[in-house]
């Protein structure tokens, strides 16, 4: 098992989880509570993955659970994040979408793009995500995670272009200190 995590300076378990386990060490975790925010490999409809950040992290997890599945269920991401070097899996997705077949990536810089990127930093909004995303007459089933206000705006950009709310899937977090 592997276990992404961000340290943050002010963090409530980050520097913890950083700094005092070893590698081989044991942790005990447990797997998300219900069924909603999980994909499943028998599911064929098209995937649209949204991540803002380290929301990528859950998301990941869908997208290795596809490839080890040898699911041919297709799968699009979209990735907000503030600049190229905070992309979380920057090799591992690359090389998934360098695959015929695999995952369609897109990456929205919000501060920073790299040079000659085609579109100036920016937030994602509805022009990129009808840009990007399944159409939904497809009827995707859409995964959303990232901090709540990123998955508020997602969903709404998302509902406004026709998905059915009931195929949207939404995990968020705040910052930390920020509990709502």
């Amino acid at each position: 098992m592997q276990l992404t995590v961000e340290q943050l300076p002010d963090g409530e378990v980050s520097p913890y989880l950083t700094q005092v386990p070893a590698v081989g060490g044991r942790l005990e975790v447990r797997g998300p509570i219900g069924g909603w925010f999980v994909w499943r490999p028998e599911q064929k409809e098209p995937i649209q993955l949204i991540a803002g950040g380290s929301g990528l992290v859950p998301l990941m997890a869908r997208i290795r659970s596809r490839a080890a599945a040898g699911s041919t269920a297709p799968f699009r991401l979209l990735y907000s994040v503030r600049e190229p070097g905070a992309v979380l899996y920057r090799d591992e997705l690359q090389a998934l979408s360098d695959h015929e077949d695999s995952v369609s990536l897109t990456y929205a810089y919000t501060r920073a793009a790299p040079k000659d990127w085609p579109q100036p930093p920016d937030r994602i909004d509805a022009v990129l995500i009808a840009q990007t995303t399944w159409p939904s007459n497809l009827f995707p089933t859409c995964y959303v995670c990232g901090p709540t206000s990123f998955v508020e705006s997602a969903t709404g950009f998302l509902t406004a272009s026709g998905n059915d709310s009931n195929n949207i899937r939404t995990e968020r977090f705040w910052p930390t200190g920020d509990r709502q």
